[in-house]
């Protein structure tokens, strides 16, 4: 699932590298996802299944949203784009 994930970030225009050569936002949406997977305890695959009671909760009002706020919101915004590929995907 990671790596269809990481095509549909790619198709949707998300970039690989950033101009200076790093790692850009497929990367750290990937690894965004790793790490609520590991914060939940659950797989990729349960994720996509609970999605839609995992997303409100880093999302704002949620019990969570100091988690989805981190790195610039980077955490939700990754949540979000993997709740759009859950959508269209599965």
């Amino acid at each position: 699932m990671k790596e269809q994930f990481e095509r549909y970030l790619i198709d949707c225009g998300y970039k690989q590298i950033t101009p200076s050569g790093n790692p850009s936002t497929v990367y750290d949406y990937i690894k965004r996802i790793d790490k609520i997977c590991e914060w939940e305890n659950i797989s990729w695959e349960q994720l996509a299944t609970n999605i839609h009671i995992i997303l409100p909760q880093y999302n704002v009002g949620g019990n969570k949203e100091d988690l989805g706020k981190k790195s610039h919101n980077a955490v939700i915004n990754a949540l979000r784009r993997f709740s759009d590929y859950v959508i269209q995907n599965l």
